[in-house]
């Protein structure tokens, strides 16, 4: 049974290891910040679950366990309300996405003038 819970905790923290080197690449190899932010938000709170849950199997059900899920909990909110946080001052700052840009429509011109009443 020793062996199993090594096994599954270890297994665990690896995928959280590697999730967040996952993270870490997309950190240095996107765009821009919005791409970026996107990227490390999903992954870092995927990979410190995933590390939370292998230090919970192999603890077992003790006080520290409490204090993990805690974390957890609280990793699991703040993580989002932070990158969001993040994207709403850069976009407050004017910073523009790389690529599409989908939020503005370039208007045509023939709906431009009809819209002055210059053509028909």
């Amino acid at each position: 049974m020793e062996i199993l819970i090594l096994i599954l905790s270890g297994l665990s923290i690896f995928i959280g290891i590697v999730a967040l080197l996952i993270g870490s690449l997309g950190l240095i190899r996107l765009p821009d910040v919005f791409c970026r932010i996107h990227a490390v938000g999903m992954i870092d709170t995927a990979g410190a679950s995933f590390i939370i849950l292998g230090m919970v199997i192999y603890e077992g059900f003790t006080l520290v366990t409490v204090k993990l899920l805690f974390v957890g909990i609280f990793l699991f909110f703040t993580s989002p309300i932070a990158t969001h946080a993040v994207a709403q001052v850069a976009h407050t700052m004017g910073v523009e996405p790389v690529g599409r840009n989908l939020t503005k429509r370039p208007v045509a011109k023939t709906t431009a003038t009809h819209r002055l009443g210059k053509g028909k």
